[in-house]
C-alpha cells in the first residue's frame, strides 16, 4: 500500500511536493472482500493523490484472520473491527474522500440507508463505492438492486457493465452509476514457457461444488493425474486453512477429504498469494474461480471444468465461449486450451495490454464528483420503504438498522476495545460457529437424507 509522497513519485513520477492527500475507507466483511476493495483504492487513487487507506472489518462470520490479512498482501494506515453500527458513527464523525463498500448485496443496501440517515443535514459527504469481488454469475439482478444507491458501481468487464444497465434500466432505475473497470488485483509476470517442473495448480473453492461426492470427484481426479504424469508438479491451491472463512461457507474442506489418502510425491497442498502460486504456473485448472481471470490476463493456460457439467450453480457457464471448457480425461491426455481472444477481451481480463488504462474512466468520474459544486446529493438507493416494503425493513434489521437508516433502539452506537475476558468469548463463538458449519451441519444433512 503506497501511502507516500515517495512511494507516488516513484510509481507514477509524480514529484512529492505536487502531491495531494485522499483519504479513503473500505468496509469489508471477507478477506477476499477486503483484497477486492483495498486494491480498488489504490487502483481509482489518481496519480497525483497521497492516499491514506483507512480499513473497517465488519463483525460477522466471515471476518478474516490475521493470517489471511497478511496473505493479502495489502496494508493500511489503519484497520478495525466494527459492527455496521460502529462503522456508521464513525462515518458520521469522520472526514473521508471516498467510501468503499466491500460487502455482500444485503450489507451495501444497510450501509447506504444507515449513511444517508447519518449523512442527513451534513454540509459534505464522501463519494460511495461499490462493486464486485469476481464473476457475476448468479443473483444478477437481485445484488445489482442492493448495490444501487452508491454513486458508483463498478463493473469488472465490458460485459457486467452492459449487464448492469440492462438491470437498472429495466426496473426504471439509474444507472449512470455503472462504471467499467476491471479487477484491480490482477498483474504479475506474463507466461512465457514451461517451468521445470511443468507445474499444474487446481484453484480449489471454499462453495463450488458444495457436495461430498463432487469435491471428492475432484479431488481424487487431481491425485489420478499426478499419478498419470509423475514429471509434473500438481498442486492443490486453498483459499483457507480449517477453522477460517473466507467470502463463502466451506462446509467440506479439500485438507479434510484429503485426510488417509495415499498421495503421490509430486502432489502438494498449498496456501499463500494466488500470483505467487502463479508465477510457477503452467496449467491453472478450476471450476469457477476467478484465479481463472488472472491466469488468463497472464495468458496461462487455463481450464475450466466440465466433469460435472456446465451449469449455472457451478458458474463455469460464465466461461461460455471461452475456449477454456475441458475436463479431465482430456487433461489427462496432454489438452492445453487457447483461450478466445475476443472472449478474454470483454471479459475485462486485458491481456492485451490495456490494464493500465482500465480505471481511468473511474478516477475522471471520481474526480468530476468530488469537484461537484454544492457537494454531492443524498444517496437515493432504488429500494426504499415505499418500493420494497416487504423486503428492505428485514435487511436493515439484520443491522439493527430500522426503515430509515436509523439504527434501532437499545443498539450501542459504539463499542469500547473489547477486554481480554470477551475476546476469548468472541473467539470462542466464532469458533463454535465454524465448527457447527463444518462438522455438525453435514452430519445434520447425511442424517436427513437416510
Amino acid at each position: 500500500m503506497g501511502g507516500t509522497s515517495e512511494w507516488l513519485s516513484s510509481v507514477f513520477g509524480v514529484p512529492a511536493s505536487a502531491t495531494k492527500s485522499l483519504r479513503v475507507a473500505v468496509l469489508a466483511d471477507s478477506d477476499t472482500r477486503w483484497k477486492w476493495g483495498a486494491l480498488t483504492a489504490q487502483r481509482l487513487a489518481p496519480a497525483d493523490a497521497e492516499i491514506r487507506l483507512d480499513g473497517y472489518l465488519l463483525r460477522g462470520r466471515a471476518t478474516p484472520t490475521a493470517r489471511q490479512l497478511k496473505e493479502v498482501g495489502v496494508r493500511a494506515d489503519s484497520l478495525r473491527e466494527v459492527t455496521g453500527v460502529e462503522f456508521l458513527r464513525a462515518m458520521g464523525e469522520a472526514s473521508y474522500d471516498v467510501l468503499i463498500l466491500a460487502l455482500v448485496g444485503g450489507g451495501v443496501q444497510a450501509m447506504l440507508h444507515g449513511l444517508r440517515a447519518a449523512w442527513a443535514g451534513a454540509g459534505k459527504r464522501p463519494l460511495v463505492v461499490t462493486g464486485y469481488v469476481g464473476v457475476v454469475y448468479e443473483k444478477l439482478a437481485d445484488g445489482l438492486l442492493l448495490r444501487h444507491g452508491a454513486d458508483l458501481v463498478l463493473a469488472n468487464s465490458r460485459h457486467d457493465a452492459d449487464r448492469f444497465r440492462a438491470v437498472y434500466e429495466g426496473v426504471g432505475a439509474d444507472a449512470s452509476a455503472v462504471t467499467e473497470v476491471a479487477l484491480p488485483f490482477l498483474g504479475g509476470a506474463p507466461y512465457t514457457g514451461e517451468h521445470e517442473p511443468y507445474t499444474v495448480v487446481f484453484a480449489a473453492q471454499p462453495s463450488v461444488p458444495d457436495s461430498r461426492k463432487d469435491r471428492t470427484y475432484l479431488l481424487n481426479r487431481l491425485i489420478e493425474h499426478a499419478r498419470r504424469h509423475p514429471e509434473r508438479e500438481v498442486l492443490l491451491k486453498l483459499r483457507s486453512k480449517p477453522g477460517e472463512h473466507t467470502t463463502h461457507i466451506e462446509e467440506l474442506p479439500y485438507q479434510k477429504l484429503v485426510q488417509g489418502k495415499d498421495l503421490p510425491a509430486n502432489f502438494r497442498l498449498v496456501y499463500g498469494h494466488m500470483g505467487e502460486v502463479l508465477d510457477r504456473t503452467d496449467l491453472l485448472v478450476t471450476v469457477s474461480s476467478t484465479a481463472a481471470l488472472e491466469a488468463l490476463h497472464r495468458r496461462i493456460p487455463t481450464v475450466v471444468l466440465t466433469d460435472l457439467g456446465v451449469r449455472e450453480v457451478l458458474g463455469n457457464h460464465h466461461f461460455t465461449g471461452s475456449g477454456c471448457l475441458a475436463s479431465w480425461d482430456q487433461l489427462d491426455a496432454g489438452h492445453r486450451p487457447t483461450a478466445d481472444e475476443q472472449w478474454v477481451s470483454r471479459q475485462g481480463v486485458a491481456a492485451d495490454g490495456t490494464y493500465a488504462t482500465a480505471f481511468d474512466t473511474a478516477r475522471e468520474r471520481i474526480a468530476e464528483l468530488l469537484d461537484r459544486p454544492g457537494g454531492l446529493p443524498p444517496l437515493t438507493p432504488y429500494y426504499t420503504p415505499e418500493t420494497a416494503p416487504g423486503y428492505l425493513p428485514g435487511i436493515l434489521a439484520r443491522h439493527h438498522l430500522g426503515p430509515d437508516g436509523v439504527p434501532l433502539p437499545g443498539v450501542p452506537a459504539a463499542d469500547k476495545e473489547p477486554g481480554p475476558v470477551r475476546q476469548i468469548v468472541r473467539r470462542a463463538a466464532r469458533g463454535a460457529y465454524r465448527h457447527g458449519v463444518q462438522r455438525v451441519a453435514p452430519v445434520i444433512r447425511r442424517m436427513g437424507e437416510l
